[in-house]
């Protein structure tokens, strides 16, 4: 194997062009928030008269990650907006559902009413509830989530009403429209300026329940541990899957270990930034094909900070959003972008995206990203050469076939394939010189 790359003249001249898109994405951050606080003003308030009017329904002032979230994308995917049911897991029965094969996603259950259970009476009442038809002696029936997007679309449209008619949000701010039934998420459009933010109102319903990932010793370097423990005792929320069965839901968790990492020195987040923006404009075509959604590139980026736990891989942006870029590739080629807390279920699996030419497209960006990087024609450097010759697709297929290389040393190889390795560490450079002399092994065993 070529001794490792290292940065030489013709790099040094691209790490302006890499900032100055950076900046371009930061100078409309500041907006971005306030947009979005208008518009989480407005939905709070009719919230507030949802939970007036029905006190089973309670408003949550205390996330604020979802501002934090929509400063970092340029993108407009929705934002789910929960509200949390006044009930406590502990007094429900939970009846776990199996799934039917493995990676089929987030475990499936029933939240069951226990029979003569005291303080439990609002929860059994005909418009959220559903009797058992079954011979049970521990339950009488069970909160059916269908009854409760039901119900909560309900409230929404007549406290809607209410503040408009009360003058308690901006005329024009809110339209109940896309309010539609049969949805596992009640969709709402809010104006703020000349902006439309995309909210999915989710019932929700708060458990108590350990994620074994988080208390793993594999993700502690990559993350501060003071703020692992501290997410890791919030547990996960219930959210509608189906009309009688909920489904785990790690969402808020993974938005708190996104933000955990802002707390890290180095380009973590900013390569999140980088990366969102030129998935918009350039693989998704300004947002008008299908393609990957910040979901999948926060994803990528969580593993990439665990595979990738010290600050020198973070300490330049390029190199940061390369750390990133060799994760997405190599789920991309694989067609498997593990969960983060739950690794069987696979995000891609049976997403109807044509993940053959997104790949095409994340790959010649990170082969020639300057033409991506255009912010207007004056900002355009001299374009350098491919970075990667034919052979990397092979390379990126291997943790299809074999897990283990699902390792910091196999995306070191890609790394120095992209000539973006600057890593001085003797352990990690042997580490990844026997992984690179293991894939030569294999490479010459299929020839």
């Amino acid at each position: 194997m070529s001794a490792p790359y290292v940065r030489g003249p013709a790099m040094a001249e691209q790490v302006p062009l890499w900032h100055h898109y950076l900046l371009a994405i930061q100078s409309r951050e500041a907006p971005r928030v306030q947009d979005y606080q208008q518009a989480e003003n407005v939905l709070l308030t009719v919230l507030e008269q949802v939970h007036a009017l029905d006190p089973r329904f309670l408003v949550d002032y205390s996330r604020d990650v979802q501002a934090f979230q929509f400063a970092l994308r340029s993108s407009e995917d929705p934002l789910d907006v929960e509200v949390p049911l006044r009930v406590d897991t502990r007094d429900l029965l939970i009846e776990e559902t199996e799934a039917t094969k493995p990676g089929d996603g987030p475990a499936l259950c029933r939240l069951g009413v226990p029979k003569e259970a005291a303080g439990l009476e609002r929860w059994m009442t005909d418009d959220i509830f559903s009797a058992s038809a079954e011979d049970n002696d521990k339950c009488c029936g069970h909160i059916a989530p269908s009854k409760v997007l039901c119900v909560l679309k309900d409230l929404l449209v007549a406290a809607i009403v209410h503040c408009r008619h009360h003058s308690l949000i901006p005329p024009g701010s809110l339209n109940a429209a896309s309010l539609k039934e049969g949805q596992l998420r009640l969709s709402l459009l809010v104006s703020s300026g000349w902006r439309k933010i995309h909210f999915n109102v989710v019932p929700v319903v708060r458990r108590k329940h350990k994620i074994p990932v988080l208390e793993g010793a594999h993700l502690t370097p990559g993350f501060p541990k003071i703020a692992l423990r501290k997410i890791a005792s919030h547990g996960v929320d219930l959210v509608p899957s189906s009309n009688q069965h909920w489904r785990t839901s790690t969402g808020y968790l993974l938005s708190q270990l996104l933000g955990a990492l802002g707390s890290l020195p180095g380009h973590r987040l900013d390569s999140l930034s980088v990366l969102d923006r030129v998935n918009l404009e350039s693989w998704r075509g300004g947002g008008q094909n299908p393609g990957l959604t910040f979901d999948h590139l926060k994803t990528a980026l969580l593993w990439a900070s665990a595979l990738f736990p010290a600050p020198e891989d973070w300490a330049e942006l390029q190199g940061a959003v390369y750390r990133l870029l060799v994760v997405l590739l190599c789920c991309l080629a694989t067609r498997n972008l593990p969960h983060f807390l739950h690794p069987e279920h696979n995000l891609l699996q049976n997403s109807e995206l044509d993940l053959g030419d997104i790949y095409q497209r994340v790959e010649h960006f990170a082969s020639q990203p300057e033409a991506s990087l255009l912010i207007h024609v004056t900002h355009l450097g001299r374009t350098r050469p491919p970075r990667i010759d034919n052979g990397v697709k092979a390379l990126l297929q291997l943790p299809a076939s074999d897990p283990t290389y699902w390792t910091t040393a196999y995306f070191d190889v890609l790394l120095d394939k992209f000539q973006v390795f600057n890593i001085q560490d003797k352990d990690r450079i042997t580490a990844m010189q026997s992984i690179f002399q293991k894939t030569k092994t294999l490479d010459g065993e299929r020839n």
